[in-house]
């Protein structure tokens, strides 16, 4: 299977997918440790992808979405963007309407409390 097979699946089997630098449990870049920090508290159920583990997969992600940074944040097989634009949508409270809208479960407290940690 090709990395874009591989990539391809991943994004379709799983309603959340964050393609990092590391693991949810011990990412390995400030930019990637910031959005599964926002989803980890957020209590949001996702797959990690650790693009340093896998060449293919690290330039991989980067031609399947067209975009050329890492982290990459997927809900229900569409590309949501980065970490600027996650965390963006974070505060302005579009991540919630996303997550709502896609039928994505989620902590509203603990998104509220970044919010609130971040005015």
């Amino acid at each position: 299977m090709s990395a874009q097979d591989t990539i391809r699946e991943t994004v379709e089997k799983n309603d959340v997918v964050l393609f990092m630098k590391g693991t949810k449990m011990m990412p390995q870049c400030g930019f990637s440790s910031r959005v599964a920090g926002v989803l980890n508290y957020m209590g949001v159920e996702y797959a990690d992808v650790n693009v340093l583990a896998d060449a293919e997969i690290r330039q991989g992600i980067k031609d399947f979405s067209d975009w050329p940074t890492i982290p990459q944040l997927y809900v229900k097989g569409e590309f949501v963007g980065g970490c600027d634009i996650v965390t963006e949508m974070t505060l302005s409270g579009e991540l919630d309407t996303l997550f709502e809208a896609k039928g994505v479960k989620f902590d509203k407290d603990a998104a509220d409390k970044i919010r609130e940690a971040n005015t």
